[in-house]
Order: C-alpha cells, then sequence, then structure tokens
C-alpha cells in the first residue's frame, strides 16, 4: 500500500450535440467539443446495468507485462467513434481502428516511436478530420483533393505528430514529410525524453491544433510550451501562440540560437482542449512553467514566464491570437496546473441563457467564466496568502477564490486532523504536521523544512476532469484527497550520487539555486496521515452550488499483494486518475480508481449500482455509443494500468452491452 500511495502524489460546445452525438456517437474525446462527457443514450437504465456482460475484449499487446525493453506502461485512452468503427491509441504510440459491433481489428498503425526506459507511456486519444465536400470536389473550396478522406491525428511520446488514413491505417504521406509533422522543430536542445504529446490534437476549422507535456522540474530553461495549429491537409504551420506576455520579444534577443523560434521555461499545455467552432474559438488549459515549486527565475529575461500558466487561455482558432485568459492561480509554486479539460455548457442566469465555461482545479475550486469575455459569471475574490521567506523567491500577495460553488476540498490541514490506524502511527502524523510549515493551501515551498500542500500535486480535480449531466444541472467528478510534503535544498547540499539523489525524490531545477524533495504525507505504516476517504466521486448542483452528494470511491482489494481474490474489501476512497461519462439514463460511469474495477452510480444520489472486474487498472475515461449493426449500447474503457500510480498494467480495450 505504501508503495502505491506515494506514487500517486508523483502523480458543450455550448450545449449542443451534434447529429451524430444524438443518435449515440462519440466523435471527440470528450463526447462532443466542449468536453462534456454526457451521452443522450438511454437503453442502458438503473432498472437494467446489473445485467451488463462483456460484450467483447481486444488486447493492443501494448504493455509492459508482455514486452521488454520498455518503461513501466499507460493504457489511457478513450476511444472515438466514425463509420461504426472506435480509434484508439496505446502508450507506446501505436493507432488502432476495430469494429465497435464486434472488437473485430480494422488496422493497427506503429508510430515507431524512440522509447526510452525513463519514458513516459501514456496517450489519451486521437482525433479525427473529415475532409469537407467542396474539397472533395477539386476546387470550390480552394483544395485539392488529399489521399485521405478521413484522418486520424494521433501525438506520440517522441513529440510527432501523425496522420493516418482511417480506412486503410496507412500513413496519409502528403501531411508533413511522408505523414510525420516534428513537433521538435523551433524549440532549441532538447534532451530525450523532455517532451511528449499525451494528449489528443484538437481539430477545428481544418486546423490540427497541438500541445505537449513538457518533463516537470529539470531546468529553468525547459522545452518551450507553444501552442501550433497545422494545415490538415498538408501539415503546413498556420500559426503558434508563445505562452509569453503580449510585445515580449523573441527568443534571438536573449541569445538563443536561430533554430529556436519559441521561448523556453513557458507554461506548457498538456491536457485536453475543448472548442467553440460556431464562434471560432480554441480553450487551452494551461500548467505551471517548467519548475513547479520554484519560481525567483521566472522574470529573469524581463518577462514574466508565467503570464499565461495556470491559465484557461482562450484563442481564435483562426489566427492564434488571444482572446482573453483568466488565471486561476498566480505565480503557482504548488504544481496546481490546470489538469483537466474546460467544459463548456449554455447556463440560465437572470432567466437568460449565457456560453458559459466551467474549469475545475486541482484546488477543488471551481470557476465558471463566461467563455465569449472569460469574465467571472459569480464573484472571484482575491484574498490575502502567506508569503515566501526563501531567498530569491518571489509569491503573489493574492490567490482567486471562487464564491460559488462553494469549495470542493479543505483548504488546509491541522494537527487535531492527524490520522492513523494506531495511536502511534497518529502521533508520527501530528509530530509530522506540527513541525512543518502549514498555513493553508497556499502555503509556500520552505528552505531545508517541509511544508504542507493539501490539496496535493494529483489533486482536487486531476486530468480526469467531470462530467456534465444537464437533466439534473449537475458537475459530476473524481476527487483526491493526498497531502504533498515538500522541502526546498540548496543545491549544494543535495545528496551527491545521481542513483541515491533520484532515489529519495529530489526533482533537479537546474539553473536555480534549489532542489525540490517530494514526499507524500504519510505514517510510518505508509497510509496517509488524513483519515479516509483518500478518493471520492461527487456532484456538485449548478444552481445552489453545493454538494449534492459526496461518496467514497475505491477499495484496496488491488493494492494488498496477493489478496486480490479476496472478494470483501470495504469502499475507503482511494486516489483515481480517468474520468466519469454521464448518460440520458441517469447514469454515471467510471473505472479510474486504483482497484481494477468498472462502476455505474446513480446520478441523483451517488448510489453505486453496478460494477464489474477489470483485467488490469482502468485510469482512463469510458466511452458510450449505440452499434450500427447490432443496434445495442456499448460501454467500453481501456484496461491496462496507469504507471506512475503503480495500478495493474494490461492492454485490455472492453466493451460491456446488455445481454441478447
Amino acid at each position: 500500500m505504501k508503495k502505491s500511495l506515494t506514487v500517486v502524489a508523483c502523480l458543450c460546445a455550448a450545449f449542443n450535440l451534434s447529429a451524430q452525438n444524438r443518435t449515440g456517437g462519440w466523435p471527440v474525446y470528450g463526447a462532443d467539443e466542449g468536453g462534456s462527457r454526457y451521452s443522450p443514450l438511454n437503453q442502458i437504465t438503473r432498472e437494467n446495468v446489473d445485467q451488463l456482460e462483456v460484450a467483447w475484449e481486444y488486447h493492443t499487446g501494448d504493455s509492459s507485462n508482455l514486452k521488454s525493453g520498455v518503461p513501466p506502461t499507460s493504457f489511457l485512452a478513450t476511444p472515438v467513434l466514425d463509420n461504426n468503427t472506435l480509434y484508439f491509441c496505446s502508450g507506446l504510440s501505436r493507432a488502432f481502428a476495430l469494429d465497435a459491433d464486434t472488437g473485430d481489428e480494422r488496422w493497427v498503425f506503429d508510430s515507431k516511436p524512440k522509447i526510452r526506459s525513463d519514458g513516459t507511456t501514456k496517450c489519451r486519444g486521437v482525433a479525427l478530420w473529415h475532409e469537407s465536400p467542396a474539397g472533395d470536389a477539386g476546387d470550390p473550396g480552394g483544395h485539392a483533393p488529399v489521399f485521405c478522406q478521413t484522418r486520424v491525428f494521433m501525438g506520440t511520446l517522441d513529440a510527432r505528430l501523425v496522420a493516418i488514413d482511417a480506412k486503410t491505417g496507412k500513413a496519409c504521406t502528403d501531411f508533413g514529410k511522408q505523414g510525420v509533422v516534428d513537433l521538435t522543430v523551433g524549440m532549441g536542445a532538447l534532451s530525450d525524453n523532455e517532451m511528449a504529446m499525451t494528449s489528443p490534437p484538437l481539430v477545428i476549422n481544418d486546423l490540427v491544433v497541438t500541445g505537449a507535456m513538457v518533463k516537470d522540474n529539470q531546468r529553468a530553461d525547459m522545452p518551450p510550451g507553444v501552442v501550433r495549429a497545422w494545415d490538415a491537409r498538408t501539415g503546413e504551420l498556420r500559426w503558434a501562440f508563445d505562452p509569453v506576455p503580449p510585445g515580449t520579444r523573441s527568443p534571438q534577443a536573449h541569445g538563443a540560437p536561430a533554430k529556436q523560434y519559441y521561448h523556453t521555461g513557458t507554461p506548457n499545455a498538456w491536457s485536453i482542449f475543448s472548442a467553440d467552432s460556431e464562434r471560432n474559438l480554441v480553450f487551452l488549459p494551461f500548467g505551471s512553467p517548467g519548475l513547479d515549486f520554484v519560481g525567483g527565475h521566472r522574470r529573469q529575461h524581463g518577462f514574466d514566464r508565467a503570464y499565461y500558466a495556470n491559465s484557461v487561455v482562450a484563442l481564435d482558432a483562426l489566427t492564434g491570437e488571444v482572446v482573453w485568459h483568466f488565471q486561476v492561480v498566480h505565480h503557482d509554486l504548488w504544481d496546481y496546473d490546470i489538469a483537466s479539460q474546460p467544459v463548456l455548457i449554455d447556463l440560465e442566469l437572470n432567466r437568460e441563457s449565457v456560453p458559459a465555461l466551467v474549469q475545475a482545479t486541482k484546488m477543488g475550486h471551481i470557476f465558471i467564466l463566461n467563455r465569449l469575455t472569460g469574465e467571472p459569471l459569480y464573484p472571484v475574490e482575491e484574498r490575502p496568502v502567506p508569503q515566501t521567506k526563501v531567498p530569491g523567491e518571489y509569491t503573489s500577495p493574492t490567490q482567486p477564490f471562487p464564491t460559488f460553488p462553494q469549495p470542493l476540498h479543505p483548504y488546509g490541514l491541522s494537527v487535531d486532523e492527524a490520522w492513523g490506524f494506531t495511536p502511534y502511527d497518529r502521533g508520527a502524523c501530528r509530530e509530522k504536521i506540527a513541525e512543518a510549515d502549514n498555513d493553508g493551501m497556499f502555503t509556500p515551498p520552505s528552505l531545508n523544512k517541509y511544508s504542507i500542500q493539501y490539496p496535493g500535486v494529483a489533486g482536487g480535480q486531476n486530468w480526469g476532469g467531470l462530467a456534465y449531466d444537464p437533466n439534473n444541472k449537475l458537475l459530476v467528478m473524481p476527487q483526491n484527497y493526498v497531502v504533498s510534503y515538500n522541502k526546498l535544498v540548496p543545491r549544494d547540499q543535495k545528496p551527491a550520487a545521481d542513483q541515491e539523489f533520484e532515489y529519495q525524490g529530489y526533482s533537479p531545477n537546474e539553473g536555480t539555486p534549489y532542489v525540490v524533495k517530494h514526499e507524500v504525507l504519510l505514517s510510518p505504516f505508509g497510509v496517509p496521515c488524513v483519515a479516509p476517504p483518500w478518493g471520492t466521486l461527487l456532484a456538485v448542483s449548478l444552481e445552489s452550488g453545493e454538494k449534492v452528494w459526496e461518496v467514497p470511491f475505491g477499495t484496496p482489494r488491488d493494492m494488498v499483494p496477493g489478496l486480490s481474490w479476496f472478494p470483501f474489501f470495504p469502499e475507503m476512497g482511494f486516489p483515481s486518475a480517468g474520468g466519469p461519462t454521464v448518460t440520458d439514463s441517469g447514469l454515471v460511469f467510471i473505472g479510474a480508481s486504483m482497484d481494477n474495477y468498472i462502476r455505474a452510480y446513480d446520478v441523483r444520489d451517488g448510489r453505486q449500482v453496478w460494477r464489474h472486474r477489470l483485467p488490469a487498472g482502468g485510469q482512463a475515461t469510458p466511452m458510450t455509443y449505440i452499434g450500427r449493426d447490432s443496434g445495442r449500447q456499448f460501454v467500453v474503457i481501456a484496461a491496462g494500468g496507469h504507471a506512475y500510480m503503480r495500478t495493474q498494467p494490461g492492454d485490455t480495450l472492453v466493451a460491456f452491452s446488455l445481454s441478447d
């Protein structure tokens, strides 16, 4: 248990459904381009969900327990549906196409990435693009016909964007160079494994918009966090958004080589994007700049590298120009990056329908903004927060706190809240909390002394995000309760041996005076120093702004070696990674937790109405659709585990449906 929990800490389009979604489709990652994760299907109901059975399984073969020479693998993908075909990717950057009714393989595409033993192995999904009829006709749309009429776009773990023919599974050779765009171009000198594309691109207006994951806490001049748009037909660069303040000089003005077009050390947008095609808007969730807990260097070039950090940024989809941005954390020193997809809904305010954007955060804050202007639709207060005492560092004097909905996570942890199974470990936890700097959620990192960070780096809400139930006006989401326990150490005091340095949980932070030691606040028995549940599933009302229900989410069944056969583990609630899906029939489907289960809940009260064992960890977001040939509703989830959470690895895509 200790080993698994420790690793955790290191862890619509206005609500208008597309025609395909109305008939039971799932054309994009979040069900619709606004990320609602809502399905209008109601074939599976509260009354018959307990009759769900495995309809088919498909094995990718891409798992570290099946392949030698690869790092621990994750299988986090949510498939998309088109023409009765499911398209998805594995953590080893291979794309797959399956018959949606039978699970039969149509094709497999191997991007053949460079794989390092210490690399990431994640791919959350792919995106589809369809050639317009005008393009097919030859010229009325101004475009010559393309070889691949429907394209599957996938990012790779070695930072490439590939275009695949949805029909044949072959590379679209007229895109980029033989079907590939190199995302490292213009990024300057890169080390292996510093940059990867782990989330699906966003397709809008014949453009493919890409962000990237940048490896955290390595050096001050980490790879740029630029977001770019590529021509879906040719792969040519159409625009680039370099996330630095307006009017900032080019990298060459700071002595960068000509091959570096963008600024280093800027925040990156590694999670899932949303779009409002009707208004030509793209919404980007940005993380913190390259170093999460050290920030004194961010203004060293005369501009603030954190200007767009921890912000939702709305761009004009045609030009890449900023329309607005809203920052949820100022000068982040806690790794409170925006991890989840912005969700677009229509909100009823003062008897008028307002286009809104809902942003969940790791702090348990929900910000509700006007998606045309970025203005909060409910008051947001700037409140004073603790200030740093570390030489060379600085902190923002205030932080934004939403007033509606109500905060979903405690703002800190007191000594009296220390928890343990026995008086011995409870006392040890009390001592740890008492000795640490502990001034609430925004306690700044301390020098040679631990500080309490609660919520921790895993959330609150993480990349699994939320689903929107329009029938009951509910936001449904998982939430983590894990305490981070970090300290800054002067560089000249860090462990000398590289192996010891990595083993003890330090981040290098090259180019700064400090390294960071990362821990989770655990008792001597290796369990959290806060009372369970350590993970929940909850629903928030958009009418009252309060929690409607919250239930413990997950059991320790697959965390106790040798005891997974025992059927009676309690629902204590454990951290999760992955998100929910809501259906019109009032069901919430979710995997995500650290045991090998997929579950269904009644959206009205949080009552668990079904669960089923998976062959491996289900740290992914499920999707649902109607099979064209069978007429049956399927629920599909990737069961392949999460490398960082140390859940059981695997390679299975599992489909459930009602029995014939």
